[in-house]
């Protein structure tokens, strides 16, 4: 990034670690837009270039992480089928995890705190998942040469968002175990479900010819 993008992202950095602190120390609902943008000493104004609500810069992590899941699956090949593209992207934001500084770890885990402590903000979460789900429809649809109202790229996706889900609770928000109980799930679900089962189905019943005589 450019001077300009990196100074933008530190600021929208000190937003959220701002907002976040006094979601944990004031509680979500009595925090104001006013004393998040006083804390980073920029005016309301400034906030709103960065986020549209209290909530949105709350989900800001979450939003980061759905749309960085979709990036990660339309620049996978287009030889791999709709499953493994879909857990190869999700492997890709497990390395960035992984990979995390301290200041990156902490941001996450005091997110996951608020989140899991306001009942607004899980339902809001859920609903960045839902809204993010019909777009990866939409792009396993694409791979398929498939309409995303037919059933197999909804149901392939909604595979993949019921093995990632499983991977996530209020008790374990430590992102090192986190990373490695979804990697483990998603190599249980690669070893349990049929081969080719998220393929075309031309592809996946077509049988080979047998020579006549």
């Amino acid at each position: 990034m450019g001077l300009r993008e990196r100074k933008k992202q530190r600021t929208r950095d000190a937003l959220i670690d701002a907002a976040l602190d006094l979601f944990l120390t004031r509680g979500y609902e009595a925090t104001t837009i006013d004393q998040i943008a006083a804390e980073v000493e920029v005016s309301p104004r400034t906030f709103f270039r960065y986020f549209a609500s209290k909530e949105d810069v709350a989900l800001s992590l979450t939003a980061d992480e759905q749309r960085m899941l979709l990036a990660e699956l339309v620049s996978r090949p287009e030889s791999e089928s709709p499953f493994t593209a879909l857990c190869q992207a999700m492997r890709s934001l497990l390395k960035m995890l992984r990979e995390a500084d301290d200041a990156e770890t902490g941001r996450y885990l005091r997110c996951q705190k608020v989140v899991h402590s306001t009942p607004a903000l899980l339902a809001g979460t859920m609903r960045l998942i839902k809204e993010n789900e019909r777009r990866l429809v939409a792009e396993v649809a694409r791979r398929l040469g498939a309409d995303p109202c037919d059933l197999q790229p909804q149901f392939i996706v909604a595979v993949f968002v019921s093995v990632a889900l499983a991977c996530f609770d209020e008790r374990t928000q430590d992102p090192a175990i986190l990373a490695r109980r979804l990697e483990d799930l998603l190599t249980l679900a690669e070893r349990s479900l049929c081969p080719g089962w998220d393929l075309p189905v031309r592809s996946a019943t077509a049988q080979p010819a047998t020579a006549a005589g």
